[in-house]
């Protein structure tokens, strides 16, 4: 059997399969609707002006065209996709171990994990990548720079780096390696007593790395907790439920599924168990999706917890995945996720079998936007001075720690250096901004010296949803 033809016999076989199986419903719609797509499809084989490629007709057209009449989810995977979606569920997360700075045209160097590809070549801190596998980077966009280092961290690549130390470009060659990405990535103390901690997404172990999280943090010696789940995606759901029998009784509803051909479910937290019962706040946006939207929703029926920022982004769709013959499959829609209140998480769309739906999502329970930037903001924030200016004060001020503050005058230093670049913000644009910059500031230099970690402790000290959780917890 030639390739061309596998779609011709695919589709024949289920036409077969589906019209055998209800041979005595001659008047059934389906019979009727499948009897006239092989009947054209039959008459465009005999008479077309030119040979019809079968997998082109029903691979890229009338199956996708399907799949897409009910939802942007479902979806028709050729043989060589469904391999590929294998291979992607089976593959290990590479990379280089490098946390960089992404600006328009630029990418410098913040941090080198300890023992990867990039610490082992001599990747230093404030190092600037110019080029990668000879393309240059100064022509790129910000999303033009993050979809190139995604593809790159797949196989070995060529680095060339500027370095403030060096006449010349260096070279840097790096060939990817298995690396372990926790996806509780962040927990520190915002204030005594105050614990903070954030979930990128929900993998295997996110729920044992959220429990040994809390525990260092003090355990059930906290009183307050803060769980940031901005530009959380999802994941595995089970992960999600996991996670949040750490915060409700034993047995309370976590989410429940429905569908016109499963069952109606319900998903409970463990009947064992001892959870944690200080104060708490859940931070979403318009990120914050599926298995995210399912805990958040869960402590907030439940009144466990304040949900505090925007409306989250409403993906709440129980997705089931199909082989089907000639190594094809789809991925199909088939349940929906609710709170324990019966909220839908999906939101509308426009058409298909997601229109007839309400808005989605989750209202916080108290919306705050994030802080607007200022003009003079917004200038330094992409314009790399406050990295430049810290690769320049590291490397010239050995001994950097976690407790460093950015003082009155080294402040006065930075304005010296703006100065000099011909960046002189007004005296009332300045002292508007002057805590703002000290803040920033102290965590660009704290990134290169110290970590991207105790960076992030600066920021999240300034973030106005944070600011806003501490306040309705009480301990602001």
């Amino acid at each position: 059997m030639t390739r061309g033809r596998t779609a011709a016999v695919w589709a024949a076989g289920l036409l077969g399969a589906v019209c055998a199986a209800r041979a005595q419903e001659e008047a059934n719609p389906l019979d009727q609707a499948l009897r006239k797509m092989a009947g054209v499809y039959a008459l465009v084989e005999a008479n077309a002006a030119g040979p019809v490629d079968a997998n082109h007709a029903f691979y890229d057209g009338a199956l996708p065209a399907m799949l897409r009449r009910l939802d942007p989810h479902s979806v028709f995977f050729t043989p060589g996709q469904f391999e590929q979606l294998r291979e992607m569920q089976r593959s290990e997360t590479k990379g280089f171990g490098t946390v960089v700075s992404i600006l328009p045209g630029r990418v410098i160097v913040l941090q080198t994990v300890e023992g990867t590809p990039s610490a082992r070549v001599g990747l230093q801190p404030g190092d600037e990548i110019v080029a990668v596998n000879n393309i240059r980077l100064d022509r790129l966009t910000p999303d033009q720079l993050i979809a190139l280092l995604t593809e790159t961290r797949r196989a070995e690549a060529l680095l060339y780096v500027h370095r403030s130390t060096s006449p010349r470009l260096l070279e840097f060659r790096m060939k990817p390696e298995a690396m372990e990405s926790p996806s509780v990535d962040r927990a520190f103390l915002l204030r005594p007593g105050a614990g903070y901690a954030r979930i990128t997404s929900f993998e295997g172990e996110t729920g044992k790395q959220l429990r040994e999280a809390l525990e260092k943090l003090g355990g059930r010696e906290l009183k307050a907790f803060v769980l940031d789940l901005r530009g959380n995606p999802g994941g595995m759901i089970d992960s999600a439920v996991a996670a949040a029998g750490l915060f409700l009784e034993p047995g309370q509803v976590v989410m429940s599924t429905r569908g016109r051909a499963k069952p109606n479910e319900e998903v409970k937290t463990p009947a064992s168990g001892t959870p944690y019962r200080f104060a708490m706040a859940v931070l979403v946006d318009e990120k914050s999706a599926s298995a995210a939207e399912i805990l958040a929703g869960a402590l907030q029926d439940h009144g466990r917890a304040k949900v505090v920022g925007t409306r989250s982004y409403g993906k709440g769709l129980v997705q089931s995945i199909y082989p089907l013959s000639q190594g094809t499959g789809i991925a199909l829609t088939t349940a929906f996720y609710f709170t324990p209140k019966g909220r839908l998480i999906q939101r509308a769309l426009s058409e298909g079998q997601l229109a007839a739906h309400g808005e989605g999502g989750l209202r916080p329970d108290i919306e705050v936007q994030p802080e607007h930037p200022t003009r003079l903001r917004a200038f330094l924030d992409v314009s790399g001075l406050f990295t430049t200016f810290a690769t320049e004060f590291v490397k010239s001020t050995p001994g950097i720690t976690a407790g460093f503050d950015v003082s009155n005058e080294l402040l006065d230093r930075f304005q010296g250096f703006l100065a000099d670049r011909k960046v002189t913000p007004g005296v009332s644009e300045w002292s508007r901004d002057r805590e703002w910059i000290r803040s920033r500031l102290k965590q660009d230099i704290l990134n290169q010296a110290v970590g991207v970690a105790q960076g992030d402790e600066v920021e999240m000290q300034r973030d106005a949803q944070v600011k806003r959780a501490l306040l309705e917890l009480g301990v602001l």
